[in-house]
């Protein structure tokens, strides 16, 4: 079992109302799940936000949290309801209403990773389904709602920032007429997740370093930002979609030649957004 369902780290002073969190760059793949794989220890990779805690560990320098999963998305995914399980992969599981993420292998326990390559030969018991979620997901979930809760009790505000990367190709389907291609995805579940002006912000930081954005396509966002957002009661959930081909050869999982270059222009970027939660900053947009 992977060593611990998260690590928190936190600012020596909070300073900001944001919270930084990415629940799929967890690495830890022991032996004992490796073991019941098909797939090698390169291929299981594959689905993982590889290095996304890495290019925000910063976060805590500009007074916000940064949350970071422990276990990997290929054990359980925490940017699904741990109601989403897969009766393809889990024993027991009735089949309910057709759910597009659980149909296709992306449930909180997926049976597939990049591709749709199985994970598994045959099924999971329902026990050990189970034991994931109470070990992983539930803790990490508990933890997300502490530090927004946190948050908001200090600056009547709360505002999660989700982080994510996606593969280069993933675009490919919205990229029209010479259009230039987004490098980030901002979702907000179309406005339905946080308040369009602190989205504005976010969107803005990226573009002032040069980096495209696109908003809600093809990337909404998913569990975590329908869960967490409420921007009727101040707490804003937006997803960030990183291409990994910016920083990272996504065939090896690697760093690329541009990573410490694009981490130093993160940085100018997450200090911005930290900056969206400052009491003084929002005080002043009011």
């Amino acid at each position: 079992m992977p060593k611990v369902a998260f690590h928190l780290y936190r600012p020596e002073v909070h300073t900001s109302c944001v919270v930084f969190a990415s629940p799929h760059s967890g690495r830890d793949y022991p032996w004992s799940f490796l073991r019941h794989t098909l797939l090698d220890e390169h291929a299981i990779r594959s689905s993982e936000d590889a290095y996304v805690d890495r290019l925000f560990d910063c976060a805590p320098q500009f007074g916000a949290p940064l949350l970071k999963a422990g276990a990997p998305r290929a054990f359980v995914d925490l940017n699904r309801s741990c109601d989403e399980l897969d009766p393809a992969l889990i024993e027991g599981v009735r089949r309910a209403g057709h759910n597009p993420r659980v149909a296709s292998g992306l449930g909180v326990v997926p049976r597939v990773v990049a591709n749709g390559r199985a994970i598994y030969r045959g099924k999971l018991p329902m026990a050990e389904a189970e034991r994931r979620i109470d070990q992983y997901w539930r803790p990490y979930h508990r933890q997300v709602q502490q530090l927004l809760d946190a948050a908001h009790r200090q600056f009547s505000e709360a505002i999660l920032i989700d982080c994510h990367s996606m593969p280069h190709e993933a675009v490919d389907g919205i990229v029209r007429g010479g259009a230039p291609r987004p490098d980030i995805v901002i979702g907000d579940r179309f406005g339905a997740s946080a308040d369009p002006a602190i989205v504005d912000r976010i969107e803005s930081a990226f573009a002032q370093v040069g980096l495209v954005v696109a908003r809600n396509a093809p990337f909404a966002g998913a569990y975590i930002t329908q869960a967490y957002g409420r921007p009727s009661r101040r707490q804003h959930a937006i997803q960030i979609e990183i291409d990994r081909a910016i920083y990272m050869d996504e065939a090896t999982i690697r760093p690329n030649a541009n990573f410490h270059a694009f981490r130093r222009v993160l940085r100018g970027v997450i200090s911005e957004i930290a900056a969206i939660g400052h009491r003084e900053q929002r005080l002043a947009a009011e």
